[in-house]
């Protein structure tokens, strides 16, 4: 029998991520713009580690639920780790992809490729009802291109190449973005989690 898993996220690409890689165990995922009035949590922590478990015990002291959260960004070398846990906001609050992306090529210059090197980074974290909190986190590593190439993925994706595919993640499918990406690899080790946890709940 599955059991209700909440996803401490309004982004759509995001939640569809996780019920495609999720798709495996008995669980019903839903995001929390399913559940009505939640609170939003404020993400003011200076890693993505604190923002996701954050979004993740809140999130599941309010519901009384299992709850999952996750955190993840974009650290470019040659900007010191930046845009990091300020990635969705990069160029403003509300701003959006777009400009974000703008501002990164903005940054970067004619830096040439050697010297463009970046990493998403993604940290999950389950939380139980009663706020205990398991992690996993997962680095896809890659180069930041010079103008944005694809229409699949969302945010810095565009402008992300994979050298080993030669392309960039929005050139992607999903399936194949699912099987590399930063969230992919986190869930990996948070899908162990999620295997144990089916288990016990059953």
């Amino acid at each position: 029998m599955a059991f209700r898993l909440v996803v401490a996220s309004r982004n759509a690409h995001k939640i569809r991520e996780i019920k495609q890689l999720t798709a495996h165990l008995p669980l019903e995922v839903v995001g929390v713009a399913e559940l009505g009035e939640v609170p939003p949590v404020e993400e003011d922590g200076d890693t993505f580690r604190a923002n996701a478990e954050k979004k993740a015990v809140q999130t599941a002291r309010f519901l009384g639920e299992w709850v999952l959260a996750d955190d993840s960004g974009l650290e470019v070398d040659a900007l010191g780790g930046a845009p990091g846990v300020h990635s969705a906001r990069f160029s403003g609050e509300g701003r959006g992809d777009v400009a974000n992306n703008e501002l990164l090529l903005e940054k970067l210059g004619d830096l040439p490729l050697s010297q463009r090197g970046a990493q998403f980074r993604c940290v999950i974290a389950l939380a139980s009802p009663r706020g205990e909190v398991q992690f996993s986190e997962g680095i896809c590593r890659g180069v930041i291109g010079f103008a944005p190439k694809g229409s699949n993925g969302f945010g810095y994706d565009p402008l992300f190449i994979v050298p080993e595919q030669g392309c960039t993640f929005a050139e992607l499918s999903s399936e194949e973005k699912n099987r590399i990406s930063h969230r992919s690899r986190a869930m990996q080790g948070m899908l162990r989690i999620l295997e144990r946890l089916c288990q016990t709940q059953a």
